[in-house]
């Protein structure tokens, strides 16, 4: 490997190691939060602590094994390190990130009453499920246009997440709304790339493939070519394009879905809440 690359790759692999420790703990840690947390917020949680294990060792895998999909480079000759076995558990990790957003939002807003958050935590899944079968398309064929839709619905769903979480944000707790202020400017700082960094690299790739001529894959050829072709390349060159989004995806991005297990609970509970009587939703947005 050039030096470059072996830093890279060596500082991929202890961050991954020290993620996986960090879920580990809090795992730990949430079993004796057990007794101070309301069942619901409890069975919450747990099931963000479920959906963060998909994340984390999902990106774990992927960073310890890398791969660049489109031309098939990878680090290590090993069939673990083929497209097919890489861009599979990206779509289950990523699945399963997309949840956490949407579980955190089903939470606040089905107790703020909020219209837009319980529709944004209903259509956020849904819509990078369009996305992952865009990156397939991309992968498979090697057509960046496809990437260029991926992204695109990535950043709509962060999107839908920051203005719902604004729009609870006068409803949530006080001592909380620090928080949610946070994860709105997250929400937010990430759409900016995403429009600003992401679609506009795939577009000019596409763009450079288009005018090149290049001839694509079909779906069916570019299937099989993702579990049976792939290139080792430990030259810095081949892999800088994509260090950067690379090392924020599986350092910062699982900081975040580590974060979910551990957000207290953001709304302040109304009267009729704290006695246990009846409520009647707000019809509010």
């Amino acid at each position: 490997m050039s030096p470059e690359i072996l830093v890279w790759w060596a500082l991929l692999c202890t961050v991954s190691v020290a993620n996986m420790f960090a879920w580990s703990i809090s795992a730990t840690a949430l079993k004796r939060r057990r007794p101070i947390l309301s069942a619901e917020i409890y069975a919450a949680r747990k099931l963000q602590l479920f959906l963060a294990a998909g994340y984390v060792f999902g990106c774990a895998f992927r960073a310890i094994l890398p791969v660049y999909d489109v031309p098939r480079l990878c680090l290590f000759d090993s069939w673990l390190s083929s497209v097919f076995i890489g861009r599979s558990v990206a779509t289950i990790a990523e699945v399963c990130f997309v949840s956490q957003w949407a579980l955190l939002l089903w939470e606040v807003s089905h107790s703020t009453g909020s219209r837009i958050g319980r529709f944004s935590a209903l259509i956020v899944v849904p819509l990078v499920l369009v996305a992952e079968a865009f990156s397939w398309y991309s992968v498979t064929t090697t057509s960046n246009f496809g990437h260029v839709f991926e992204e695109t619905l990535w950043g709509v769903s962060a999107m839908l997440v920051g203005v719902s979480l604004a729009a609870v944000w006068p409803r949530c707790d006080p001592a909380r709304r620090a928080l949610v202020a946070s994860i709105c400017a997250v929400s937010f700082g990430y759409v900016a790339f995403m429009f600003l960094v992401d679609v506009p690299m795939y577009w000019s790739r596409w763009l450079a493939d288009e005018a090149s001529g290049r001839t694509y894959m079909t779906v069916r050829e570019g299937m099989l070519d993702t579990a049976a072709r792939w290139v080792v390349s430990h030259q810095w060159n081949d892999w800088k394009s994509e260090i950067a989004w690379m090392s924020l995806y599986f350092s910062a991005a699982v900081w975040l879905s580590i974060a979910f297990i551990h957000i207290p609970p953001l709304h302040v509970p109304r009267v009729t809440e704290m006695a246990g009587l009846p409520r009647t939703p707000r019809s509010t947005a």
